[in-house]
């Protein structure tokens, strides 16, 4: 199982938790309802217990095909889509079918049509307010938006963590032949595609800065299977693939170049107005310079020797060591060392 569906099925599993509670909630709430004095009482074989239980598995089928619609359908086909676009698409959606399924039960004189219409508009502002926040968690990437509302990082952390800085090659030669429009437009494709093989190798996004992308991996992730010098070349599979769609719209073949560094990070939530998880040293800014060296050695991919030595590449990378550099704003040295993938 992918690093992707894991993903999803984590989300999926939150959701199946939250609706349950909620379903529970909404038993509870009728119950307190039922006591009031322009209440009808309660019906014959009514019971507390059966309503929260019967509640709580309608809110589990409920997540069971609505959340996994939202997962896996929603979110992966319209991801391209604004936010407010799929929260109305799913809202108006749903309140059709409450709506078609009252109809239903009103011709058929079955059920109690006015709790149904309740409870299904209950329902529409629980899918929605779901699908909001599965799109503020994109926004945020994978367990930002968790971490903020915890305060995780509310005190800053000392980690230590692996990056890379993923560069487009010959880009502003690109930006200049595509125009400003065309060449978002790429890079807008670029990120997309290159997003899978990221998630796959257990990588996260962390900022997006033109053309350049910042991924970094938690030690133990990055370090396991050399995952953080494989993401490159799955990317790189991964665009080869996809060459036709770039010469056809664009008249390009894309190729990336990267820096890959590790080392101890400040970890911190920053921000007032528009609140963010941020990371701060020396490591970033030698993972930068880092990357500034492939154009120079004409190289794909260089790695500092301090993260070399703590990886185990198998006989399917060759490695070319190209000594101690002095990197630009840099008093120390540092050993810098180029990996490759046999064909």
């Amino acid at each position: 199982m992918n690093r992707r569906t894991q993903y999803k099925l984590k989300q999926l599993f939150v959701i199946i938790i939250c609706w349950m509670m909620i379903g529970a909630l909404i038993a509870v709430y009728e119950h307190f309802v039922l006591q009031t004095t322009h209440s009808l009482g309660f019906a014959p074989g009514y019971s507390l217990s059966g309503s929260i239980l019967l509640n709580m598995v309608i809110g589990l089928f409920g997540a069971l095909l609505g959340g996994s619609l939202l997962v896996f359908f929603v979110n992966v086909k319209y991801r391209d889509k604004p936010y407010a676009y799929t929260f109305f698409i799913v809202a108006i959606s749903f309140l059709c079918i409450i709506l078609l399924v009252n109809e239903i039960l009103v011709q058929l004189s079955m059920g109690d049509v006015k709790r149904l219409q309740k409870n299904g508009i209950a329902w529409a502002i629980v899918v929605s307010v779901t699908q909001l926040l599965l799109q503020v968690n994109s926004k945020f990437g994978q367990g930002i938006f968790w971490d903020i509302i915890r305060g995780k990082y509310n005190t800053p952390k000392v980690e230590s963590r692996i990056f890379m800085f993923l560069d487009l090659n010959s880009s502003t030669t690109i930006a200049e032949g595509l125009g400003d429009k065309r060449y978002h437009e790429l890079l807008k494709d670029l990120f997309t595609d290159i997003t899978n093989p990221i998630l796959d190798n257990k990588g996260e996004i962390y900022q997006y800065v033109g053309d350049e992308v910042v991924i970094a991996w938690r030690y133990a992730d990055g370090i396991a299977n050399n995952k953080c010098i494989q993401c490159f070349f799955d990317i790189k599979e991964q665009l080869n693939s996809l060459n036709t769609k770039y010469f056809d719209r664009y008249h390009i073949k894309p190729e990336f170049k990267a820096g890959i560094h590790c080392g101890k990070v400040i970890a911190g939530e920053v921000g007032i107005i528009k609140r963010d998880i941020t990371y701060s040293g020396d490591v970033l800014n030698t993972t930068s310079r880092i990357q500034g060296m492939c154009k120079e050695f004409q190289q794909e991919v260089i790695v500092s020797l301090d993260l070399m030595d703590e990886l185990h590449l198998s006989q399917n990378y060759s490695t070319e060591p190209l000594g101690s550099i002095k990197l630009r704003g840099k008093e120390k040295e540092m050993s810098l060392v180029a990996v490759k993938v046999l064909v």
